[in-house]
């Protein structure tokens, strides 16, 4: 036996926490995401919720048209992350290594304090006990010999369940006539195309291996493997170093027409990117910008930008990019860098420019003078709060109406 893996997934987390805090909300269908009469979509919902058909990523219009009698209410990020933290420490106690899907879910490698699977069972229904002493809330857990198989074996029960997959046979006869969006690594749009070569099951693609190969290459090859129930990857701890990109967007309320306003929204956007990137020490080597217009239709734009951490130079790039787009009608902007790697000199922050230790004629303190002035924002000693999605999302908006009626 060379692994025994868990896969903890917290039951419609959001959701969850909301009805531990506030039991009324208990039996009711309860949907966390955008408000009914905003842009957005679904983060998550309860269990009575999807009884509608509403699920998480679902566009807020059409859950709303599903269940106009739900209870809509936005997320509080900063509570979920907390909790998120009480979680991983429960979850830590017992592994020899932790990879950290999401707020809400983890693989556990418990193989050297569980030695078997009847030892793994006695840790998940640990894990199962103490979250909901210690935290009042559920989650679904599984073990099995694999990723994969732990990731299926945990989906198996929700909500509250415990399912086991010992071996890859056992996999294969648990998900052989199954879909093939039963293998998590097969997204809608791989699906789509699958379908249309007549694969339509777990069982097609053992059967089809050599067209899904053919089809899709190194993923087809990919997802034949798991059609097989091999998967051999290990549980490898997340490390903000390893990520390959950081990037922040937002999603406007109303289509915005002028890039003058979008530009104002990439310097703060270009502030949330420095922010984190400072956090983990890192630099980019990049800068991209992307924009979705109102009909849907996305692009993404890159240059190289050697050693980008600070947001005037991540601003500079990504206003040359805008600069090169087609104009249109725009739902969302956002920024970020790519081709990662350890800072090594320390660069110039926003909260450098705003304090008034260096030449106050840089642009970039030009253009947050040009914001606090246009849109009467003030942001001595407020700029820690725009790093949260929700004050960022709120501002932008503000800006968004405020721009909107001096234009008139």
């Amino acid at each position: 036996m060379d692994q025994v893996i868990i896969h903890v997934d917290m039951d419609a987390f959001y959701a969850s926490v909301e009805i531990r805090d506030d039991p009324s909300l208990t039996g009711k269908p309860l949907i966390i995401g955008s408000l009914p009469k905003e842009r957005g979509v679904v983060a998550t919902a309860s269990y009575e919720a999807r009884k509608y058909g509403v699920h998480s990523g679902m566009n807020i219009k059409e859950a709303y048209r599903l269940c106009p009698g739900g209870i809509y209410m936005h997320p509080d990020m900063d509570k979920y992350k907390a909790i998120s933290g009480q979680l991983h420490e429960i979850w830590n106690s017992y592994a020899t290594a932790l990879e950290g899907v999401a707020y809400d879910e983890a693989y556990l490698d418990v193989k050297e304090q569980a030695v078997d699977f009847d030892g793994a069972r006695r840790i998940a229904y640990e894990i199962k006990r103490r979250t909901l002493e210690e935290l009042g809330l559920t989650c679904s857990v599984g073990v099995a010999y694999s990723k994969t198989a732990a990731k299926t074996a945990s989906e198996e029960k929700k909500p509250d369940g415990y399912f086991e997959i010992r071996t890859p046979e056992d996999f294969i006869n648990l998900v052989i006539d199954r879909d093939v969006r039963s293998l998590y690594t097969v997204g809608a749009m791989t699906a789509e195309k699958l379908y249309s070569y007549g694969i339509h099951t777990v069982r097609d693609i053992q059967d089809k291996k050599d067209m899904v190969i053919s089809l899709l290459g190194k993923q087809g090859r990919w997802i034949t493997q798991l059609a097989y129930g091999i998967d051999d990857r290990a549980v490898t701890p997340y490390r903000p170093e390893d990520a390959k990109s950081i990037s922040r967007e937002v999603t406007f309320q109303e289509d915005v027409m002028s890039f003058e306003f979008l530009k104002d929204v990439l310097v703060l956007l270009a502030l949330c990117v420095e922010h984190r990137a400072d956090r983990y020490g890192l630099h980019g080597n990049g800068v991209t910008l992307k924009i979705t217009y109102g009909d849907m239709k996305g692009i993404t734009r890159s240059r190289l930008a050697p050693h980008c951490d600070s947001a005037a130079k991540i601003y500079q790039n990504a206003a040359q990019l805008l600069d090169g787009v087609e104009r249109g009608p725009v739902r969302l902007v956002g920024a970020g860098i790519y081709n990662l790697s350890g800072e090594e000199d320390r660069q110039m922050t926003i909260e450098d420019l705003i304090s008034g230790d260096i030449d106050h004629n840089n642009s970039m303190t030009d253009l947050l003078q040009r914001l606090q002035t246009r849109y009467h924002l003030d942001f001595a000693g407020n700029l820690d709060k725009i790093y949260k999605a929700d004050v960022l999302h709120r501002t932008v908006e503000y800006m968004r109406k405020h721009f909107d009626q001096n234009s008139k």
